[in-house]
């Protein structure tokens, strides 16, 4: 896929994560963080959260210090609030283990909580440089069609990345322009509903686009809708905490007009037992 670096180079998106600016003080610390906040969550939504969580924590030693309830607090509507639980187990391993320095090997940061695949070579990859395949859901749309000529790609495995390795080019600097350049393809004109074939820079080389782009029985399976939704429950229940804060919220007056109660109930025993709130049996509370 040779006109692949070259496009991206001329047609990314203007992230501040990708500013020259940005990225000279940004460091691995600031590779995590984006990444976990990235997950399942568009870039727009992330830069501003970005901005305020680095400059509160701008290191892992900081971010270490902070209580559970101030890491929730501050992920604010990021959505899916257990990556907060999880990023901030990461910076305390990260100071008691690597002396508050975000690790440059895969298998140490594959180690640390919270971190797959993706984000342990995303931040090996985009931070320190190293030649790794990272592979997120626009990547592997994009080898699904592309190289396997299917609509929509498989559950993901680890012949992802052995595809994905077999593809980057030799040189380091090169390779992390691939990596980056498939997932803005991906992320902008590969996408799941609407791929935009006719402006594709390898439209040439697409398997599937040769093949007619045929419906190869992968469909994606749609998201839940939000609305109405335990999700939604959930959000309702800790954005009411935050606001709270640091005083609790007796339990009658969580959401009492919510429209299913055992819904709410399901809500509040979900928060408690993944760690985003405590209860005294009485009220409420973000965890101290």
């Amino acid at each position: 896929m040779p006109n692949l670096t070259s496009w991206y180079r001329s047609a990314a998106r203007d992230l501040p994560w990708r500013r020259r600016e940005f990225h000279d003080g940004f460091g691995a610390w600031g590779v995590l963080v984006s990444e976990f906040m990235l997950q399942q969550t568009p870039a727009t939504r992330v830069i501003p959260h970005l901005d305020a969580w680095l400059t509160r924590w701008p290191t892992p030693a900081a971010m270490a210090e902070a209580t559970t309830a101030e890491v929730v607090q501050q992920w604010a509507n990021l959505g899916y609030p257990r990556r907060a639980l999880w990023l901030h187990r990461a910076a305390i391993e990260v100071v008691e283990r690597h002396g508050g320095v975000v690790p440059r090997d895969v298998d140490a940061l594959l180690a640390l909580s919270g971190i797959g695949d993706y984000t342990a070579r995303a931040v090996a990859v985009f931070s320190y440089g190293d030649r790794y395949p990272v592979v997120d859901t626009n990547t592997r749309r994009v080898l699904a069609r592309a190289v396997e000529g299917r609509a929509h790609p498989a559950p993901p495995s680890r012949r992802d990345l052995a595809l994905m390795d077999a593809l980057l080019p030799d040189d380091d600097v090169e390779a992390a322009l691939f990596n980056a350049a498939t997932m803005e393809l991906g992320a902008t004109i590969c996408t799941a509903r609407a791929p935009r074939c006719e402006v594709c820079p390898i439209a040439e080389q697409c398997a599937w686009l040769a093949a007619g782009r045929p419906d190869t029985g992968d469909a994606r399976r749609r998201q839940a809708a939000y609305e109405g939704s335990d999700r939604q429950a959930r959000g309702t229940v800790l954005r009411l905490l935050r606001d709270a804060a640091p005083d609790a919220v007796p339990l009658a007056a969580v959401i009492p007009e919510w429209p299913d109660a055992r819904q709410r109930d399901r809500a509040i025993d979900s928060l408690i037992a993944d760690g985003l709130a405590e209860t005294d049996g009485e009220g409420l509370t973000l965890p101290r």
